[in-house]
């Protein structure tokens, strides 16, 4: 019976696609006859008038720029819906951008059945979701709208459509979790046909094709012995998801250049506000766990970040000469808090020297520091036009698995630039032993801003609240402050009983003399109905450092009314960590490898000083196939010995400064300037340059350091034209500007110095059809005023095993000639 009733409901669903598609098909006509008519109309009307045809050439243009920009993002809305309806075999197949996570990383596992189950779900969702967007967001976007002078916004149609998110993966933890929790990360897209309409002032619109897409964290907590077995569900997103819409109807015309940045700003800045740690969506199962124990936040430790300086950054001004400088700043981004640096004119060195601290809420698995660099430029309130410098991430499990990372990083969505953070953690303790050592910390920083406690305070309830004149029951909040930080409940409409249920965490300076300040308003009066002021220094001297589910007397209001909260205070303490030395070689930085290579190097000129030198060995085929590869489209790759023979290699080459000045292709002031540890200038007589090469299987990362270029030859035309050189590097096939890395030029050098890391984002199955292109450069011409290369390598990376780092010298062959 149930089959039938499913055949029929089929048929009737298609018959109505057959009556409606003639009588849409209709519509659409007539609606394009009408736009095309109004056309030639207006232009004709504009010659009869006899009116300037400059007036008319600026509209036009913008309709064609709109037209053309609008084909590039519906191309990928389109490829995104395609994506969420298809099948994996099809995505795959398709080699997608955006591939499931189960594919990238093992550790993923493929989740059909829950989209199957989101699917059959999906419909019951519309109502949630509406009410959820007229309760919270509504009023959210109002307030961040009257900012940019926009009033009158509300919500209208409201209609997620057919198409539900899908779950590209799955990742259950099993290590560094609580046997009393289930934390779970899923990799989301949303690519919807959802239909949402709103007004602002007298100006309808609407949204279409929104897109979302993050790793959304589920966290089962607390574990029950009775069913449901768990006691609630805590659903966020770790970092700020990636999200794109189309405006359609009269606010269409926010989507010129600038103007859109403000409403896709504040609808990014209220998802964050709502879903993106420290906030959470917190759904209780059952009614015998506390409140507090589902919505209390309960932080792991602080995150205390240094941004220290940047170098070699891109210039993006415009000056009298070409390209100026920069003025670049710093924002750093941790889930939904963002703090930024100062901005610095001028230059391409910036030096901040700037401090900031977070809370981290959650367990720091999976979760990033994301640093971007951007380049001020004069703009309006609300429009972005600040050039991007580049990005660089790291994440928050290896600084608390090292304990602190001082370390230059190399800026990615750039063709050079590095920038230098420390990043400490501080553990948690509840020993009031340990506030004098952190108070002395902070002294020795000399930065007033840092921290030395944690204070987590959550929000219960509150009882027998005066009520205003007319007996009418006010709508109530709460705001709570310590020194700058200001955190607010929701509002609570017609109740003297309000029940808030909210947690917030604080930094505090110094809890002997911080102190709390609590006020409850009136939305609508703004008048205080309550006010409570607490001294941290009395919260010391509790048990635990902590005071939980407490009646406090309010002031400034009835005798009988009380605030019901609970607090709990930590003192922030440094631990050295004990690092496991397997987990170890996954996370090995640029700092680690240039003190592995300083240590060679000091071995090598104790070697020096102890050995007899030898004739260096080759480390690279024969002139005659470098010839032959330079003559094909595929080049030979440098053939990598083992670490071990490498070493001992560099050890046996060593000569003494004497021999080397004997050389013809040493120069005694060059040598003087910048000794080498290698007294070769290669096959080639071009030099010879020493990299790093690693490949991190866990972060999907290709990491070259360069480390220096030795024994550059001057031009035989020229003697004292001594070269600028910089070093660049391609990841082929693909030579363009997003695989493009770039050195620091250093002047007048033949043996210069760099130091600096490289990464490229890649996956281990392409990094076997990738070739390694280093160039050693300068900016003076070379042999000729088109050529500025001075000497190349080229790797096949599927000839190398790179998993395990090594560090060697590569002889520069001339270069390579593209097709």
């Amino acid at each position: 019976m149930g089959e039938k009733e499913e055949e029929m409901k089929l048929v009737e669903e298609n018959t109505e696609e057959q009556v409606s598609w003639p009588y849409m098909t209709i519509k659409s006509f007539a609606a394009s006859l009408f736009i095309k008519a109004a056309a030639v109309g207006a232009i004709w009307g504009w010659g009869y008038m006899n009116w300037s045809i400059g007036w008319l050439l600026p509209p036009v243009i913008f309709s064609v720029w709109k037209v053309e920009n609008s084909k590039s993002s519906q191309l990928k809305r389109l490829t995104a819906q395609a994506a969420v309806m298809a099948k994996e075999k099809d995505v795959i197949v398709s080699r997608l951008d955006e591939l499931p996570s189960w594919v990238y990383f093992p550790d993923f596992d493929r989740a059909e059945w829950l989209n199957r189950i989101l699917f059959k779900v999906w419909p019951g969702m519309n109502h949630f979701v509406r009410d959820l967007v007229k309760e919270k967001i509504q009023p959210a976007v109002i307030q961040s709208l009257s900012e940019y002078k926009m009033t009158g916004f509300q919500f209208g149609r409201l209609v997620l459509g057919r198409i539900p998110p899908k779950v590209y993966g799955i990742k259950v933890y099993e290590k560094n979790t609580s046997r009393n929790e289930i934390i779970m990360d899923c990799d989301i897209l949303y690519a919807g046909d959802c239909d949402i309409s709103f007004a602002l002032s007298n100006i309808k619109g609407g949204i279409r094709d929104f897109q979302l897409r993050g790793m959304l964290r589920v966290v089962l907590k607390p574990m029950l012995n009775t069913m449901p077995l768990v006691g609630g569900v805590q659903l966020f997103f770790l970092n700020n998801p990636t999200i794109d819409f189309n405006l359609v109807g009269a606010v269409d015309v926010l989507d010129f250049p600038g103007l859109n940045q403000a409403l896709r700003k504040v609808i990014r800045e209220q998802i964050a506000a709502f879903v993106v740690l420290p906030n959470k969506i917190v759904v209780p199962l059952s009614d015998s766990i506390p409140a507090e124990v589902l919505k209390m936040p309960e932080p792991e430790g602080v995150l205390r970040i240094h941004v220290v300086q940047a170098k070699h950054l891109m210039k993006k001004d415009i000056g009298v000469l070409g390209k100026g400088k920069s003025d670049p700043y710093a924002v750093i981004t941790v889930g939904a808090q963002e703090f930024r640096t100062k901005t610095i004119d001028n230059t391409v060195d910036p030096k901040w020297d700037y401090w900031c601290e977070t809370i981290i809420n959650t367990r720091s698995l999976g979760l990033e520091v994301a640093i971007s660099l951007w380049d001020w430029d004069p703009n309006i309130p609300g429009v972005e036009t600040d050039d991007l410098l580049g990005r660089a991430s790291i994440e928050v499990s290896r600084v608390k698995k090292r304990g602190t990372i001082d370390n230059w990083f190399t800026l990615e969505f750039a063709k050079h630039g590095m920038v230098h953070l420390r990043l400490t953690w501080l553990s948690l303790s509840k020993s009031v032993a340990d506030l004098q050592a952190a108070l002395m910390e902070t002294q020795q920083l000399r930065v007033t801003s840092m921290s030395t406690a944690v204070l987590t305070l959550f929000i219960d309830s509150a009882k027998n609240l005066p009520c205003l004149r007319g007996s009418k029951q006010p709508d109530v909040y709460l705001e709570a402050s310590i020194g700058n930080k200001t955190e607010r409940t929701g509002t609570m409409l017609r109740s003297c009983d309000p029940i808030w249920e909210q947690g917030f965490t604080f930094l505090v300076g110094n809890p002997e003399t911080s102190s709390l300040n609590i006020r409850i308003l009136d939305e609508k009066t703004g008048s205080v109905v309550g006010t409570l002021a607490y001294s941290l220094s009395i919260l010391i001297t509790k048990p635990n450092l902590e005071d939980m589910q407490q009646p406090y007397d309010l002031q400034n209001s009835e005798p009988e009314s009380k605030l019901i909260m609970s607090m709990t205070l930590h003192i922030l303490k440094y631990e050295v960590p004990e690092i496991n030395m397997d987990d170890e070689e996954d996370d090995e930085d640029f700092s680690r490898l240039k003190q592995k290579v300083e240590r060679q190097e000091s071995n090598i000129s104790f070697s020096q000083s102890s050995s007899v030198p030898s004739t260096p060995l080759k480390k690279q085929a024969s002139k005659e196939s470098i010839h032959s590869a330079a003559n094909s489209t595929v080049s030979s790759s440098a053939t990598v010995p083992p670490v071990a023979e490498v070493e001992k290699e560099m050890e046996r080459e060593m000569v003494i400064p004497s021999e080397a000045s004997n050389n013809d292709s040493f120069h005694p002031e060059l040598i003087h300037r910048h000794p080498s540890v290698t007294s070769s200038a290669g096959d080639w007589k071009l030099g010879r340059i020493q990299l790093t090469l690693r490949y991190s299987v866990p972060r999907q990362k290709l990491i070259v350091v360069v480390h220096k270029v030795a024994n550059l030859p001057l031009p035989l035309n020229d003697p004292h034209n001594i070269p600028d050189p910089y070093v660049k590097l391609y990841l082929l096939p693909d030579r363009h500007k997003e695989t493009k890395r770039k050195t620091a030029v250093i002047k007048d050098n033949c043996n210069p110095v760099y130091d600096e890391q490289f990464e490229y984002v890649v996956s281990q199955g392409d990094l076997n059809e990738r070739i390694l292109e280093i160039s050693v450069c300068t900016q003076k011409a070379w042999l000729s005023s088109s050529n500025n290369i001075m000497g190349q390598v080229r790797m096949n990376l599927s000839e190398i095993d790179i998993t395990q780092a090594f560090t060697n010298w590569y002889d520069l062959m001339p270069e390579v000639k593209k097709d």
